[in-house]
Protein backbone atom coordinates (compact mmCIF):
# COMPACT_ATOMS: atom_id res chain seq x y z
CA UNK A 1 0.00 0.00 0.00
CA UNK A 2 1.19 3.45 -0.90
CA UNK A 3 2.18 5.93 2.19
CA UNK A 4 -0.15 8.28 0.07
CA UNK A 5 -3.25 6.05 0.69
CA UNK A 6 -3.66 4.89 4.38
CA UNK A 7 -6.08 2.94 6.00
CA UNK A 8 -6.98 2.56 9.10
CA UNK A 9 -9.32 0.22 11.35
CA UNK A 10 -11.24 0.96 14.49
CA UNK A 11 -14.87 -0.11 16.17
CA UNK A 12 -16.02 -1.37 12.63
CA UNK A 13 -14.99 1.99 10.73
CA UNK A 14 -12.81 1.99 8.32
CA UNK A 15 -10.96 5.35 7.40
CA UNK A 16 -9.08 5.76 4.07
CA UNK A 17 -6.65 9.22 4.18
CA UNK A 18 -5.45 11.12 0.73
CA UNK A 19 -2.18 11.52 2.34
CA UNK A 20 -0.10 14.41 0.54
CA UNK A 21 -0.84 17.43 2.83
CA UNK A 22 2.04 19.42 1.12
CA UNK A 23 0.24 19.28 -1.92
CA UNK A 24 -2.82 19.54 -0.77
CA UNK A 25 -3.81 15.91 -1.10
CA UNK A 26 -3.65 15.86 -4.59
CA UNK A 27 -4.08 12.23 -6.30
CA UNK A 28 -1.34 11.07 -8.40
CA UNK A 29 -1.41 7.86 -10.82
CA UNK A 30 -0.37 5.49 -8.35
CA UNK A 31 -2.76 6.45 -5.49
CA UNK A 32 -5.80 6.39 -7.76
CA UNK A 33 -4.55 2.99 -8.04
CA UNK A 34 -4.14 2.14 -4.66
CA UNK A 35 -7.83 3.63 -4.05
CA UNK A 36 -9.14 1.44 -6.19
CA UNK A 37 -7.85 -1.71 -4.61
CA UNK A 38 -7.93 -1.01 -0.85
CA UNK A 39 -11.26 0.11 -1.12
CA UNK A 40 -12.18 -3.08 -3.31
CA UNK A 41 -10.30 -4.90 -0.17
CA UNK A 42 -12.50 -3.20 2.63
CA UNK A 43 -15.67 -4.14 0.60
CA UNK A 44 -15.05 -8.00 1.54
CA UNK A 45 -13.32 -7.41 5.25
CA UNK A 46 -16.33 -8.35 7.72
CA UNK A 47 -15.39 -6.37 9.95
CA UNK A 48 -15.30 -3.20 8.21
CA UNK A 49 -19.13 -2.13 8.66
CA UNK A 50 -18.50 1.89 7.16
CA UNK A 51 -15.81 3.71 5.36
CA UNK A 52 -14.73 7.18 5.69
CA UNK A 53 -12.58 8.68 2.93
CA UNK A 54 -11.23 12.40 3.99
CA UNK A 55 -7.79 13.97 3.44
CA UNK A 56 -4.43 14.28 5.81
CA UNK A 57 -4.94 16.99 7.68
CA UNK A 58 -7.72 20.14 7.10
CA UNK A 59 -6.80 22.08 3.95
CA UNK A 60 -7.70 19.79 1.83
CA UNK A 61 -9.79 16.99 1.14
CA UNK A 62 -7.96 16.40 -2.29
CA UNK A 63 -7.48 19.12 -4.29
CA UNK A 64 -7.53 16.80 -7.93
CA UNK A 65 -5.41 14.92 -9.94
CA UNK A 66 -1.85 15.77 -9.78
CA UNK A 67 -1.97 18.03 -13.01
CA UNK A 68 1.98 17.97 -12.92
CA UNK A 69 1.94 13.92 -14.45
CA UNK A 70 -0.15 14.85 -17.07
CA UNK A 71 2.29 15.71 -19.45
CA UNK A 72 3.48 11.95 -19.02
CA UNK A 73 0.60 10.04 -17.95
CA UNK A 74 -1.85 11.84 -20.39
CA UNK A 75 0.39 12.84 -22.96
CA UNK A 76 -1.06 11.05 -25.72
CA UNK A 77 -4.68 8.37 -26.38
CA UNK A 78 -2.99 5.53 -25.38
CA UNK A 79 -1.85 6.83 -21.58
CA UNK A 80 -5.21 9.10 -21.24
CA UNK A 81 -7.52 5.84 -21.91
CA UNK A 82 -5.02 4.22 -19.69
CA UNK A 83 -5.49 7.14 -16.90
CA UNK A 84 -9.20 7.17 -17.15
CA UNK A 85 -9.98 3.39 -16.51
CA UNK A 86 -7.48 3.91 -13.29
CA UNK A 87 -9.91 7.00 -11.72
CA UNK A 88 -13.03 5.05 -13.53
CA UNK A 89 -12.31 2.17 -11.18
CA UNK A 90 -11.82 4.20 -8.23
CA UNK A 91 -14.89 5.58 -8.24
CA UNK A 92 -16.47 2.41 -9.22
CA UNK A 93 -15.47 0.62 -6.22
CA UNK A 94 -16.72 3.38 -4.52
CA UNK A 95 -20.24 3.54 -6.08
CA UNK A 96 -20.64 -0.44 -5.92
CA UNK A 97 -19.24 -1.03 -2.35
CA UNK A 98 -21.89 -2.83 -0.11
CA UNK A 99 -21.41 -0.71 2.55
CA UNK A 100 -22.02 2.81 3.78
CA UNK A 101 -19.61 5.51 2.58
CA UNK A 102 -19.18 9.20 3.73
CA UNK A 103 -16.71 11.55 1.96
CA UNK A 104 -15.78 13.72 5.37
CA UNK A 105 -14.43 17.41 3.43
CA UNK A 106 -12.40 19.87 4.90
CA UNK A 107 -11.10 23.00 2.98
CA UNK A 108 -10.74 22.19 -0.85
CA UNK A 109 -12.63 19.37 -2.46
CA UNK A 110 -12.06 19.72 -6.56
CA UNK A 111 -11.95 18.02 -9.65
CA UNK A 112 -11.03 14.51 -9.38
CA UNK A 113 -11.84 14.85 -5.65
CA UNK A 114 -15.18 15.87 -6.71
CA UNK A 115 -15.91 12.61 -8.32
CA UNK A 116 -14.37 10.61 -5.32
CA UNK A 117 -16.86 12.51 -3.29
CA UNK A 118 -19.81 12.21 -5.24
CA UNK A 119 -19.25 8.85 -5.24
CA UNK A 120 -20.06 8.23 -1.62
CA UNK A 121 -22.97 7.79 0.05
CA UNK A 122 -22.82 10.79 1.67
CA UNK A 123 -20.59 14.11 2.01
CA UNK A 124 -20.10 15.52 5.60
CA UNK A 125 -18.01 19.27 4.87
CA UNK A 126 -16.31 21.55 7.35
CA UNK A 127 -17.56 25.19 7.29
CA UNK A 128 -15.55 26.92 5.17
CA UNK A 129 -14.83 24.33 2.82
CA UNK A 130 -15.05 24.85 -1.32
CA UNK A 131 -16.23 22.80 -4.06
CA UNK A 132 -15.60 23.04 -8.16
CA UNK A 133 -14.95 20.91 -10.95
CA UNK A 134 -12.44 22.99 -13.30
CA UNK A 135 -12.36 20.46 -16.27
CA UNK A 136 -13.41 23.87 -18.36
CA UNK A 137 -10.64 25.35 -17.96
CA UNK A 138 -8.47 22.34 -18.49
CA UNK A 139 -10.03 21.66 -21.76
CA UNK A 140 -11.40 18.36 -20.50
CA UNK A 141 -14.95 16.51 -20.49
CA UNK A 142 -15.52 15.41 -16.84
CA UNK A 143 -16.75 11.73 -16.69
CA UNK A 144 -20.15 10.84 -17.42
CA UNK A 145 -20.92 8.50 -14.47
CA UNK A 146 -19.59 11.93 -12.12
CA UNK A 147 -21.86 14.22 -14.02
CA UNK A 148 -24.41 11.72 -13.52
CA UNK A 149 -24.08 11.71 -9.95
CA UNK A 150 -23.73 15.60 -9.88
CA UNK A 151 -26.61 15.98 -11.78
CA UNK A 152 -28.59 13.71 -9.43
CA UNK A 153 -27.26 15.71 -6.53
CA UNK A 154 -28.06 18.84 -7.21
CA UNK A 155 -30.20 18.84 -10.47
CA UNK A 156 -29.07 19.91 -14.12
CA UNK A 157 -29.08 23.49 -14.03
CA UNK A 158 -26.68 23.50 -10.80
CA UNK A 159 -24.71 20.82 -12.69
CA UNK A 160 -24.12 22.82 -15.77
CA UNK A 161 -23.64 26.45 -14.05
CA UNK A 162 -21.24 24.62 -11.58
CA UNK A 163 -19.21 22.45 -15.07
CA UNK A 164 -19.84 25.99 -17.80
CA UNK A 165 -18.40 28.48 -15.18
CA UNK A 166 -15.52 25.64 -13.31
CA UNK A 167 -16.51 28.19 -10.34
CA UNK A 168 -15.96 27.58 -6.82
CA UNK A 169 -18.63 27.26 -4.56
CA UNK A 170 -18.84 27.69 -0.99
CA UNK A 171 -20.08 25.41 1.49
CA UNK A 172 -23.53 27.20 2.46
CA UNK A 173 -24.09 27.33 -1.59
CA UNK A 174 -23.19 23.17 -1.31
CA UNK A 175 -25.40 22.36 1.19
CA UNK A 176 -28.22 24.51 0.05
CA UNK A 177 -28.37 23.01 -3.63
CA UNK A 178 -28.08 19.28 -1.97
CA UNK A 179 -24.07 18.69 -2.87
CA UNK A 180 -23.23 17.92 0.60
CA UNK A 181 -25.80 16.23 3.60
CA UNK A 182 -23.73 17.93 6.42
CA UNK A 183 -22.14 20.97 7.10
CA UNK A 184 -20.39 21.03 10.61
CA UNK A 185 -17.76 23.53 12.31
CA UNK A 186 -14.15 22.18 11.60
CA UNK A 187 -13.29 21.23 15.23
CA UNK A 188 -16.68 18.95 15.56
CA UNK A 189 -16.49 17.21 12.03
CA UNK A 190 -13.99 14.21 12.89
CA UNK A 191 -16.22 13.44 15.92
CA UNK A 192 -19.88 14.35 13.93
CA UNK A 193 -19.10 11.84 11.33
CA UNK A 194 -17.88 8.87 14.08
CA UNK A 195 -20.75 9.43 16.06
CA UNK A 196 -23.04 8.87 12.69
CA UNK A 197 -20.76 5.89 11.60
CA UNK A 198 -21.26 4.26 15.13
CA UNK A 199 -24.76 4.33 14.84
CA UNK A 200 -24.79 3.48 10.86
CA UNK A 201 -22.42 0.62 12.18
CA UNK A 202 -24.23 -1.10 14.83
CA UNK A 203 -27.52 -1.44 12.58
CA UNK A 204 -27.72 -4.59 10.67
CA UNK A 205 -25.53 -4.92 8.12
CA UNK A 206 -27.79 -6.79 5.53
CA UNK A 207 -30.43 -4.23 5.48
CA UNK A 208 -27.73 -1.87 4.74
CA UNK A 209 -26.67 -3.46 2.12
CA UNK A 210 -30.04 -4.04 0.66
CA UNK A 211 -30.84 -0.25 0.72
CA UNK A 212 -28.03 0.62 -0.80
CA UNK A 213 -28.45 -2.09 -3.33
CA UNK A 214 -32.01 -0.10 -3.90
CA UNK A 215 -31.03 2.74 -4.10
CA UNK A 216 -28.26 1.77 -6.89
CA UNK A 217 -30.91 0.20 -8.81
CA UNK A 218 -32.94 3.08 -8.62
CA UNK A 219 -30.19 5.37 -9.91
CA UNK A 220 -29.25 2.91 -12.98
CA UNK A 221 -33.14 2.59 -13.78
CA UNK A 222 -34.76 -0.20 -12.34
CA UNK A 223 -33.79 -3.74 -14.56
CA UNK A 224 -35.15 -7.17 -14.11
CA UNK A 225 -31.87 -7.90 -13.10
CA UNK A 226 -32.06 -5.41 -10.35
CA UNK A 227 -35.27 -7.44 -9.32
CA UNK A 228 -33.51 -10.51 -9.15
CA UNK A 229 -30.54 -8.95 -7.32
CA UNK A 230 -33.02 -7.64 -4.68
CA UNK A 231 -35.31 -10.26 -4.23
CA UNK A 232 -32.58 -12.76 -3.43
CA UNK A 233 -30.97 -10.00 -1.14
CA UNK A 234 -34.28 -10.00 0.60
CA UNK A 235 -34.94 -13.47 1.33
CA UNK A 236 -31.31 -13.76 2.41
CA UNK A 237 -32.14 -11.12 5.05
CA UNK A 238 -35.21 -12.54 6.26
CA UNK A 239 -32.97 -16.37 6.51
CA UNK A 240 -30.47 -14.81 8.30
CA UNK A 241 -29.16 -15.02 12.16
CA UNK A 242 -29.60 -11.20 12.27
CA UNK A 243 -33.21 -11.22 11.32
CA UNK A 244 -33.97 -13.49 13.98
CA UNK A 245 -31.38 -11.37 16.38
CA UNK A 246 -33.14 -7.91 15.14
CA UNK A 247 -36.72 -9.63 16.22
CA UNK A 248 -35.44 -11.62 19.02
CA UNK A 249 -33.97 -8.23 20.73
CA UNK A 250 -37.09 -6.03 19.65
CA UNK A 251 -39.44 -8.53 21.93
CA UNK A 252 -36.86 -8.53 24.69
CA UNK A 253 -36.60 -4.67 24.60
CA UNK A 254 -32.60 -5.14 24.24
CA UNK A 255 -30.05 -3.59 21.45
CA UNK A 256 -29.69 -5.88 18.74
CA UNK A 257 -26.18 -7.63 18.02
CA UNK A 258 -25.67 -7.70 14.90
CA UNK A 259 -23.03 -10.05 13.07
CA UNK A 260 -23.63 -9.82 9.44
CA UNK A 261 -25.10 -13.12 8.91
Amino acid sequence: MSDHILVERADGIATVTINRPKMRNAVSLAMWTAIGEETQALAKDDSVRAIVFRGAGTEAFASGADISEFKENRKDTETALHYNKQTEIAYRSIRNCPKPTVAMIFGYCMGGAMALAMACDLRFAAEGSKFGIPAARLSIIYGLDPVHQLVDLVGPAYAKDILYSARTVEADEALRIGLIQRLVPAAQLEAHTLDYLGKVASNAPLSIRGTKAQVRAIFEGITEQHRAHLAELGLETFNSQDYKEGTTAFLEKRAPRFQGR
